[in-house]
């Protein structure tokens, strides 16, 4: 059988802050991890053939800390910036309440929640899912469709667009979807990888 679960980095200090953090490295506040702490509590029942994150100090400390926490060692790590946040461009670093103030509650809705719109020199969560799914098609399916069990830390829009996939959700849903910080998201398929079989958040 073959198993995915996505997990969310903890909260981070600019989370903690409100501010956009997108690529800008930011590391994990104690909240944070606290939650990949409580993360790693719930993966003990499972091992891993393989472990993706992205590049970002914040995705790459969570799944440390949750291994570490679940008692697993040894396991393949690959850092991808294919699976990085989306980028927020010119509000990177910006208070997300002081930016709803200059530019108004829902330009700044649109920028953080439609599909395609993208904020000023940033990505849309459509651009994200550009550079995301390539690198899901090429190397982290072929582990699921060959059995294998696969974590993936990284973030709430890469993540969003993994989900948008495997899923089906569209365009038009996505935006609507929240993934939350640290609590890490099931997918269970037969042994044929070809039929998903339990699905869910590991509470």
């Amino acid at each position: 059988m073959g198993v995915l679960i996505l997990l969310r980095h903890g909260e981070s200090q600019w989370n903690l802050e409100n501010r956009f953090t997108g690529w800008v490295d930011v590391d994990l506040s104690p909240k944070g991890e606290q939650e990949a702490k409580e993360a790693g509590e719930k993966l003990k029942p499972y091992a891993f053939d393989r472990v993706y994150t992205s590049v970002l100090k914040r995705a790459v400390r969570t799944m440390e800390i949750a291994l570490k926490t679940a008692g697993i060692e040894g396991v393949p790590v690959v850092q991808n910036e294919a699976l990085n946040e989306r980028h927020y461009g010119d509000l990177q670093g910006l208070n997300k309440a002081e930016t709803a103030q200059k530019f108004g509650d829902e330009q700044v809705h649109i920028w953080r929640r439609s599909f395609d719109v993208p904020p000023p020199n940033g990505e849309s969560l459509k651009d994200t899912a550009a550079r995301v799914l390539p690198y899901w098609e090429s190397d982290i399916s072929p582990d699921i469709q060959t059995g294998k069990s696969v974590l993936v830390a990284a973030h709430g829009n890469s993540l969003r667009s993994l989900v948008m996939r495997i899923d089906s959700i569209s365009a038009e849903e996505i935006p609507n979807l929240n993934i939350p910080t640290g609590v890490p998201l099931l997918y269970a398929y037969d042994a044929d990888a070809d039929r998903l079989i339990n699905k869910g958040y590991i509470e």
